[in-house]
């Protein structure tokens, strides 16, 4: 098996942040690691490079959920440690896309689809999904799609 160039980067991150002695580093990528490790056992297969982005991503938005309850909660100390451990995961995420980019990814997709009303929507989600994974906010992005397809 070899490995994604992503879950080599985390294991180098994983052994700088040992060296480094960074306990706040080292827990949130071990964990990271651990999610990866989770499905190479769990589905037997060795995850690529879109498949690490995806599970970085499900983390991040796991902990801006918890950022809101702890907000909520007035416990600003574990917002704050929940958006540390944000920054750290987005180290390790592709460049996002501007807002430029998104919009002629979005206007490439509706006219490859035909999309002409909002019940063409899975299939411009479709479309769009693979070209934005974990550089874009799917769910700003589907606003943007709704928004597009109730105005033609």
């Amino acid at each position: 098996m070899s490995e994604s160039a992503l879950k080599q980067q985390l294991s180098n991150a994983m052994k700088d942040a040992m060296r480094a002695k960074d306990k706040a580093r080292l827990g949130t990528v071990r964990l990271a690691l651990s999610e990866v490790k989770k499905i190479e056992v769990d589905e037997r297969i060795d995850p690529d490079d879109t498949r690490i982005i995806a599970v970085l991503e499900k983390m991040i938005k796991q902990r801006r959920e918890s950022i809101k309850q702890y907000e909520a909660g007035s416990r600003q100390d574990l917002a704050d440690i929940e958006s540390a451990e944000i920054e750290i995961l987005q180290e390790f995420m592709p460049k996002a896309l501007s807002e430029a980019e998104v919009n002629a990814i979005i206007a490439q997709a509706m006219q490859d689809t035909g999309a002409s009303s909002i019940a063409d929507m899975g299939k411009v989600m479709a479309a769009v999904r693979p070209a934005v994974i974990g550089r874009a906010d799917m769910g700003a992005i589907s606003q943007q799609i709704k928004q597009q397809l109730s105005q033609s």
